[in-house]
């Protein structure tokens, strides 16, 4: 095997496809990334862990075909790190030469004979907007729980109905729910999967602004993999397997009290605010006619409060919520205004956005955040 190729190219690629690789493999050629030069003049490179796959195609001068497998977080960094000159690679024995300017370096090379074949890409399902996927995501995963002890926590809950798209997450203190529409290939198309919030944010991180997104599920006797393809890549991840506990339940079907306020001073304050509140530690929101008052400590430990302007429909409430589970709703958000919505202080409040002080929702976000009891 021997090629030639931009650096730039080969390191954005290799990067990419190595991005998934295990830090601790069970076999040590899952630690690699194949490279398959092709006559007609590309290079493919694949990477797979048995859960997640990951393939992409790049130009190159191939003056002899052939395939290779080496470290792929080892070619990653050395491609990041050669000047900005043509690389030249070449398969000599069991090395891999990687030329660069006055760079060289050699790479063992590891059993491609032992290396499983990768999934294919299940059918085209449907296409996404890059941009409206990546905020999406973005905005739900905030609220899946990193928790591995509960991995159906971990994932995020695709429901697909004709040309609605609903995301759904929680880690049982906060849930997170944002609808986006597709294109799917037959109108009455729907389907039902877990995908690993892990996964399903690299992908919309790392093919999001490749335009249109193709998304591919297979769907058989069940669902059982997801394919995404943008811009000559493509990623397949196996699905997390097990019934999601129904949490749509839990959004309240009527809440008597709720306050406006703008968003952008709510998060600064609670940023202010919270850097008194101890690990642990919650911060409160008091509502009252006009204003929202915040404050975390009490006793002899270190205190803060602030208020700013609100509007109050309802009742005086006061909630205690923790400062980071507030920060990230508040910041998923997305809009100047967020509407807090209330049945109980001792109850889940509902977070939706808001363009202006008294219009609609106009994000397809909510969030349910679970308050927690303060302290006196």
């Amino acid at each position: 095997m021997k090629f030639r190729v931009e650096r730039d190219v080969l390191a954005d690629a290799v990067t990419w496809t190595a991005r998934t690789l295990p830090t601790r493999p069970p076999a040590p050629v899952l630690a690699g990334v194949r490279l398959e030069a092709d006559a007609s003049g590309t290079i493919g490179l694949s990477s797979f862990d048995y859960e997640v796959s990951a393939r992409s195609e790049i130009p190159a001068e191939v003056s002899e075909p052939g395939t290779v497998l080496v470290s792929g977080r080892l070619l990653a960094e050395i491609s990041r790190a050669l000047p900005a000159k043509p690389v030249d690679v070449v398969l000599e024995g069991s090395k891999v030469t990687v030329t660069c300017g006055a760079s060289r370096f050699t790479l063992l090379t590891m059993p491609v004979d032992e290396y499983p074949a990768l999934p294919a890409m299940p059918e085209l399902s449907g296409t996404v907007s890059g941009d409206e996927l990546t905020n999406a995501v973005a905005q739900v995963t905030v609220a899946a729980s990193r928790d591995d002890t509960l991995p159906l926590l971990t994932g995020v809950r695709v429901e697909i109905e004709g040309e609605k798209i609903t995301l759904l997450a929680t880690d049982r203190y906060r849930l997170a729910l944002r609808e986006l529409t597709w294109t799917p290939v037959t109108p009455s198309y729907s389907a039902v999967a877990l995908v690993r919030a892990r996964t399903l944010n690299d992908v919309a991180k790392s093919l999001g602004g490749s335009g249109l997104v193709n998304v591919g599920l297979n769907t058989g006797a069940g669902v059982d993999l997801i394919g995404f393809e943008a811009g000559g890549r493509h990623t397949t991840s196996q699905l997390v397997d097990g019934d999601y506990p129904a949490v749509r339940r839990l959004f309240p079907d009527e809440t008597p009290i709720h306050a406006v306020v703008p968003t952008a001073p709510l998060i600064d304050a609670a940023k202010r605010v919270s850097l008194v509140a101890e690990r642990n530690t919650p911060i409160r929101l008091s509502f009252t006619d006009g204003q929202v008052v915040l404050d975390a400590g009490q006793g002899d430990d270190a205190q803060a409060s602030e208020a700013l302007e609100a509007v109050l429909v309802g009742e005086d409430i006061s909630v205690a919520f923790n400062p980071q589970f507030l920060l990230d709703g508040l910041g998923a958000l997305g809009t100047d205004f967020v509407r807090l919505s209330f049945t109980h202080p001792n109850k889940p409040v509902e977070f939706t956005g808001q363009d202006s002080l008294d219009g609609e929702d106009s994000s397809h976000y909510r969030y349910l955040l679970v308050p927690i009891r303060f302290a006196g």
